[in-house]
């Protein structure tokens, strides 16, 4: 870890008093006193989410990307805290054109005035790992390039270091760091962070998304130049639409707000149930909307960077947890939790449902369109952490995007159930799953499979009888080694004992009266000293 770094990490915490932010009365003895002389540095006038917020934003922007990673986390943090977090912006100084220029050219094998028609040096924007300009290629068409920063990657595995370091040091020393699980949210970042550095991935991503919503009126995505596209270098189909948080343009053009706002919705269980694989970066800034046909809008969607999918299991193991959690059947959503092997297969049911319904029952006592699907699925998964679910890294992506995706809705119509949009599709998925053309489907597409291994069948079975012929003896032999090894034990311990005796009786034998005058406690150890003897 370099030696500035850290003194400028520790001057941040210090001005910002972020020590504060470990509860006081759970600290441990040598923990106060080590904190104690932070006492004569000044609190800051402001509240500790702010306080962390300005500090990360000071930190640079690997900090601010973490930060915002967090904000996503409300299972994790207190509600004040991951408010503050959420308010943090990705704003960076760009780097200089002509080192953005050299990059593209050295990629591309190209100067950037034969690649392009035009290039704006002006970048449109600027972010922590790349920055973007605007640019039209030779055949006419507007685009968008984007291009990593350099040296990035040596900034990122640095700023790594130093958290994984920082998330130990939390996890060994800190009251309740195992329950905050830093080691495991650090890793989660590395893996956020590592989609971003590769942009053939992005672009690869982004194709896919497109193909899934080919001709949908619900969303649309950019189109990839592929023949301008490395792994630092991206360039994409300039888009003109509206930011999504522009709720006065969207207005001002007469925008359906509702179907906007259930579109929302629509698009995220098409793409968690039906596509399965779904944009898991979907904050306000990647999301605009075109500025055709207000009465019947659709979403843009850029930045594909992160994306996510769940196994079929979890897929069919989700959707009934959430249909059992709204018909408020505990019952089913703890055995739901068991079989799909979220928490461990002795964890009691009984106890875990009771659990569950301690936190559901206060919040479904409230209309269900005032209810917070995203705030009763972290809810859920909060409670099951108490019962050592393991961590699910596709859980937490598609409760990130749960998460942007209602807030987003309710920000555009605060009316929005999504419950009422939510229900429908996932009875419908359900009654899809066991349809006999769902069956079929699943036939024609592993039947090739199927067939080409069936041949060989009758052989696979031949030769696993003949292995289970030859291990037999060997079997036998180790049950034979293993009782021949129980009966040895057995007669060193019988060994043991009479050796214990004969010294026990030797020593009465001769002194007698030692034994007389010996207190209750000698005779106390001397029992102890007999149990360790003869332990097996």
């Amino acid at each position: 870890m370099p030696v500035a770094r850290s003194f400028k990490i520790a001057r941040v915490v210090l001005r910002y008093r972020l020590d504060q932010l470990l509860p006081a009365t759970r600290r441990p003895l040598w923990l106060r006193g080590l904190l104690a002389p932070l006492k004569l540095v000044p609190q800051p006038k402001m509240g500790r989410g702010e306080r962390l917020r300005r500090a990360l934003e000071e930190l640079g922007p690997i900090f601010v990307k973490f930060g915002q990673l967090l904000s996503t986390r409300p299972d994790l943090l207190p509600p004040d805290i991951v408010e503050e977090l959420d308010h943090l912006q990705d704003n960076v100084p760009p780097f200089p054109t002509d080192q953005c220029v050299a990059r593209i050219e050295q990629a591309l094998e190209a100067s950037v005035d034969e690649l392009f028609a035009e290039f704006d040096r002006q970048p449109l924007a600027s972010a922590s790992v790349a920055q973007v300009h605007g640019a039209v290629l030779p055949s006419g068409e507007s685009v968008v390039v984007k291009v990593l920063r350099p040296g990035i990657d040596r900034i990122i595995e640095q700023d790594l270091r130093l958290l994984r370091v920082i998330a130990r040091w939390i996890e060994r020393w800190v009251p309740d760091g195992r329950r905050l699980r830093p080691v495991e949210v650090v890793e989660d970042y590395r893996h956020t962070i590592e989609g971003e550095l590769d942009l053939v991935r992005e672009a690869a991503n982004g194709t896919q998304l497109k193909r899934n919503f080919s001709n949908s009126p619900l969303l649309y995505i950019p189109e990839v130049h592929w023949d301008y596209t490395r792994e630092n270098v991206l360039v994409l189909e300039r888009i003109d639409g509206i930011p999504v948080t522009d709720v006065a343009q969207l207005r001002a053009q007469d925008t359906d707000m509702q179907l906007l706002a259930e579109r929302g919705v629509e698009i995220f269980f098409k793409q968690v149930f039906e596509h399965n694989f779904f944009h898991a970066d979907m904050h306000p800034g990647n999301i605009f909307v075109s500025r055709k046909n207000p009465r019947r809008p659709q979403y843009i969607a850029i930045d594909t960077a992160i994306v996510g999918s769940l196994s079929r299991e979890d897929q069919y193991y989700l959707a009934r947890n959430l249909l059992a959690m709204f018909r408020r059947d505990y019952r089913m959503v703890a055995e739901l939790h068991v079989q799909s092997g979220w928490v461990r297969a002795d964890t009691p049911v009984n106890t875990f449902e009771a659990a569950i319904r301690a936190v559901c029952e206060p919040i479904f006592e409230k209309p269900l369109g005032e209810i917070s699907f995203a705030r009763v699925l972290i809810s859920l998964f909060q409670t099951a952490r108490r019962f050592d679910m393991a961590v699910q890294p596709q859980l937490v992506l598609l409760q990130k995007t749960l998460l942007n995706i209602e807030g987003l809705g309710r920000q555009l119509y605060p009316q929005l159930d999504l419950w009422k949009t939510a229900h429908p599709f996932l009875e419908r998925w359900m009654r899809d799953r066991i349809h006999p053309r769902t069956i079929l489907g699943e036939i024609k597409r592993y039947g090739p499979e199927w067939l080409e291994k069936f041949p060989q069948l009758p052989q696979l079975v031949y030769s696993s009888l003949e292995q289970s012929r030859e291990l037999a003896p060997q079997l036998d032999n180790i049950g034979e080694q293993l009782a021949r090894s129980h009966r040895r034990g057995r007669r060193q311990y019988f060994r043991r004992i009479a050796g214990v005796l004969l010294a026990f009786g030797a020593t009465a034998l001769a002194a007698p009266d030692w034994f007389a005058q010996l207190p209750p406690a000698g005779w106390a150890m001397g029992a102890a000293a007999l149990v360790l003897l003869l332990w097996p």
